[in-house]
């Protein structure tokens, strides 16, 4: 019963890993966290 429960709990967090990460996408997050990487990463580099 134990791994049943285990198993059950991996893929609840696994569809709302999945779900959250698409939602991301679709609302524009995945943009704005692409330009601040690029912008703290030139930075570092001193190209910024």
């Amino acid at each position: 019963m134990r791994e049943n429960t285990l198993k059950a709990v991996r893929i609840c967090l696994l569809v709302l890993a999945i779900t959250l990460i698409i939602h991301g996408i679709f609302n524009g997050s995945m943009r704005d966290v692409l330009f601040k990487a690029v912008r703290i990463c030139t930075e570092c580099i001193g190209l910024g």
